[in-house]
């Protein structure tokens, strides 16, 4: 996504201050640019001006980062960053109110969506046995919901002529049947067509021939399924987080999030719709959606 030209020498003057005047380590400088650039992101794709955002609108912005299931530290993080943002806009006499004041960064103790590891997801995949039958459907199953962030119904629901390996995309049909494009990282591709090659994927039954996932009956596989397969996976892991189908829907966007990627770019990706967010969707196409994938998310750096 491209940024204004007075935006962009806005972020250069904050970089400045950092590094000057708060005299902060490389690190944090990147963190807390980043942080910003999100939020500039998002107040464009919003057609806000900087001047015009309140804490009505800052309360949104957070908002939209529990909607996306990012992760509470995440969250803190980038709330953190909003802050430094507009404490420099007021050492900078750019603005003379601070919106961000009363912002609160949320309470990490609260119960919150869980997040898996990069090593939690891997060990789930480790602890499918190999001599059942259902292994190659089983690890396509985990492989897209971590790496395409479907909801399970989304999942369960698939048909294969909406997996278009060639082009490495999945077309989704989310809430009130509307469609999205989700781009696949190759672990994902890999697992797919390894379980369209097997000779134990199981014979469909009349009528559900179209289905991607079926279960032992021949039939598109239920949501009960593969929420029972996930809880096993996570026990026999040794995981001790409350795993379910949607967990790995938090860690694909926390860890897209956590990668560099921008929150419009998951929250489309994600199906999200919000509050004058149609015409965020404009901005991105898919192969922008396809640059995410490649360059941000932990399952194609993986495998390159």
């Amino acid at each position: 996504m491209f940024m204004t030209d007075e935006h962009f020498s806005l972020l250069q003057s904050y970089k400045q201050y950092l590094q000057l005047e708060q005299n902060l380590s490389p690190n944090s400088i990147d963190a807390y640019l980043s942080d910003a650039e999100r939020f500039i992101e998002m107040i464009e794709s919003d057609g806000v001006k900087l001047k015009e955002v309140n804490y009505d609108y800052l309360q949104y912005f957070v908002a939209s980062l529990y909607d996306l299931g990012i992760a509470p530290r995440s969250t803190a993080r980038i709330i953190s960053g909003i802050r430094s943002l507009y404490r420099y806009l007021l050492a900078d006499n750019i603005l003379d109110t601070d919106p961000s004041e009363l912002l609160e960064t949320p309470k990490l103790g609260l119960h919150l969506p869980e997040v898996l590891t990069v090593e939690e997801i891997d060990a789930m995949l480790a602890a499918i046995d190999r001599n059942k039958p259902t292994a190659p459907r089983d690890q396509a199953i985990i492989e897209v919901l971590y790496s395409c962030g479907l909801r399970v119904s989304e999942l369960c629901e698939l048909r294969i002529n909406q997996v278009n390996l060639n082009e490495a995309y999945l077309k989704v049909f989310g809430k009130g049947r509307k469609e999205r494009l989700v781009p696949m990282s190759q672990s994902a591709i890999d697992a797919v067509e390894d379980y369209l090659a097997s000779e134990e994927r199981y014979t469909p039954k009349r009528g559900q021939e179209s289905f991607l996932f079926l279960s032992r009956m021949g039939k598109a596989i239920s949501r009960i399924t593969v929420f029972v397969l996930i809880k096993q996976l996570a026990s026999d892991a040794g995981i001790s987080k409350n795993v379910s189908p949607h967990t790995f829907r938090h860690s694909f966007a926390t860890h897209l999030l956590e990668g560099g990627a921008n929150l419009q770019a998951i929250r489309l990706m994600l199906g999200h719709e919000d509050i004058g967010t149609t015409a965020i969707y404009t901005h991105i196409d898919k192969q922008h959606l396809r640059e995410v994938i490649l360059d941000h998310h932990p399952r194609n750096k993986v495998t390159k």
